[in-house]
């Protein structure tokens, strides 16, 4: 990873989002009636104007480096399909990673997979203030607003955090269709792995990534934190680029999470279980 000097370059602009930009976050069916919430990330490659695209080409930010390809609609059609709230970032995993803890390496990316992204260089204490208070902040305060409707008394949501992964990496073809990364509780992701497999697909137990990665940020802090019952879900971006592959990959989906909802002991506060 390029290590790099804190300086003036690349400082924070007086406002970093317009009035008719879109908000750092995008919610959701708040009130629907499903017991989980869909958490996305890395929905949304906007940069804002007041960054100047990071120095980067359309191409560049077409890229799996600016987010995650494909997920945003399965997230959305997902919502409408379970009838669940849903949070999804409105800007690129470059601006500021919203599911890395601040200040690691990747969370405002010098490097990203070979790209060097020349608006993250040279960063000053107060650039990188300025987006975790325009971007970072304001998408996890949704997340925990919209949780808090869900929570009541004796009764805990269920949260699925939604991510792609590239087929292709340093490489390495990736054989999963779909992985389903978790951390100490199997009440969600087992029965989601046992499932899918069962249909015949190549799942990723902690693949491609890891759920134990300390270095995750939505997870740990939205679900863990509360002993809520949780899974990341990531599809291959190459079974999800198009319109029909992500209509198939949603009523997949949507047939599994329903069946695994359908267990009372996903809702129990782990203190009352």
């Amino acid at each position: 990873m390029l290590e790099v000097e804190e300086s003036a370059e690349n400082d924070a602009p007086a406002d970093l989002l317009a009035p008719d930009e879109p908000a750092p976050f995008e919610v959701r069916n708040v009130t629907g009636r499903a017991p989980v919430i869909l958490i996305c990330d890395h929905a949304s490659r906007y940069v804002p104007r007041a960054l100047n695209n990071l120095g980067l080409d359309e191409a560049a930010l077409r890229r799996h480096i600016a987010w995650d390809i494909g997920i945003g609609e399965v997230t959305r059609k997902l919502s409408d399909c379970l009838d669940a709230p849903a949070v999804l970032s409105g800007f690129s995993r470059l601006v500021i990673d919203p599911n890395r803890i601040l200040g690691h390496a990747e969370s405002i990316p010098a490097v990203s997979d070979g790209q060097v992204v020349p608006g993250n260089q040279n960063l000053s204490s107060r650039a990188r203030a300025a987006r975790t208070k325009a971007f970072f902040e304001p998408y996890h305060a949704a997340v925990e607003a919209t949780l808090s409707a869900m929570d009541r008394p004796g009764f805990t949501p269920a949260v699925l955090s939604m991510h792609s992964f590239t087929p292709v990496m340093d490489s390495f073809e990736r054989p999963w269709k779909i992985g389903i990364l978790w951390n100490q509780d199997p009440r969600l992701p087992l029965p989601l792995i046992d499932k899918l497999r069962a249909l015949g697909i190549t799942v990723g137990d902690n693949e491609p990534y890891s759920g134990r990665d300390q270095h995750g940020y939505t997870q740990q802090v939205h679900a863990d934190a509360h002993g809520f019952a949780n899974a990341l879900i990531e599809v291959r971006q190459d079974l999800i680029d198009t319109h029909r592959g992500i209509d198939a990959w949603v009523e997949i989906l949507e047939g599994v999470i329903r069946e695994v909802l359908r267990e009372p002991a996903l809702f129990i506060p782990p203190a009352a279980g």
